[in-house]
């Protein structure tokens, strides 16, 4: 029988409330409002004078065919991540959920990213892939392929998402190694004992056991792709060659900061914040079915 909390007073649950909606408020919906209201207007490189344009700023950016390039390049960048950086931690979880000696060390080794900056995730891999000194590179050049992330977009997108990936498979380990050890292991011994193989076992019992974690990460992967990949997407490539990395949220920053167009980058960061909501309702709405509770 399930458990309900009653309040004496009707206010007790709302002042309980109050202070994680006093946040949310002011470090959510008053800076989205402020970025609604001023994609409206056109303002000069110093904010001496405004005026409202209506959504002028929007047709501007959609008619706008690097703008449009865009798009393609941070759905083909947060495909990859996710897909990567999800496949890639399951991979570890599982290999670490068999560890027996030396299993803290050993998962202690593939959390410590998680604790890197993104900045300094991007530095990192630019060093390792800068040629002619970087470590990757220098061993690309050795084996005769040659590495140039500065003229080959294709060679820049895959330092990126190198990065990305990198940067967020720890958080996803985490995740997949908890739900592993909730898996009861009469379950799997059954299994076993029926004579299933460990493929078999695996996508017939714990993948589809581990679905509800899969989808919450799939929803934050995606969350950090469009959102959180600024700084590593900066630090490594700044956007370029000629803009074939420069994803929604750089050209946010590089339009508003650099450019000094202030109502072009609000619609900007209004468009985006409209495309991971619209992402995570249809996530909700349709590939939430596939998910076994």
């Amino acid at each position: 029988m399930e458990k309900r909390v009653r309040f004496k007073s009707a206010w007790l649950p709302w002042l309980l409330v109050a202070p994680q909606m006093v946040i949310v408020g002011m470090f959510f919906f008053w800076p989205a409002g402020q970025a609604l209201y001023q994609s409206l207007l056109q303002e000069d490189a110093f904010g001496t004078s405004r005026e409202f344009v209506g959504l002028a700023n929007f047709e501007r950016l959609f008619s706008d065919p690097t703008y449009l390039n865009s798009f393609k390049i941070t759905v083909i960048f947060s495909v990859l991540v996710a897909v990567i950086g999800i496949s890639v931690a399951l991979l570890l979880a599982v290999m670490a959920n068999r560890v027996v000696r030396g299993a803290t060390v050993y998962k202690t080794l593939l959390i410590w990213p998680y604790a890197v900056a993104p900045v300094v995730a991007g530095v990192l891999w630019l060093m390792m892939f800068q040629s002619p000194w970087g470590v990757v590179s220098y061993a690309l050049q050795a084996m005769g392929y040659e590495w140039n992330h500065l003229l080959n977009p294709n060679h820049a997108m895959a330092l990126i998402v190198l990065a990305a990936v990198w940067k967020q498979v720890s958080y996803n380990f985490l995740f997949f190694l908890a739900g592993l050890q909730s898996i009861p292991n009469a379950v799997i011994e059954a299994a076993t004992i029926d004579g299933a193989t460990p493929w078999r076992r695996f996508w017939t019992i714990v993948f589809p056991l581990l679905s509800p974690t899969t989808f919450f990460l799939l929803v934050m992967n995606v969350i950090y792709a469009f959102f959180e990949t600024f700084a590593i997407v900066d630090a490594a490539t700044h956007g370029g060659p000629g803009k074939e990395t420069s994803i929604l949220v750089y050209r946010v920053y590089y339009d508003g900061f650099k450019a000094l167009d202030m109502g072009g980058s609000a619609a900007q960061s209004v468009v985006l914040m409209a495309i991971v909501i619209l992402l995570t309702v249809f996530q909700f709405r349709f590939v939430e079915k596939k998910v076994q509770y």
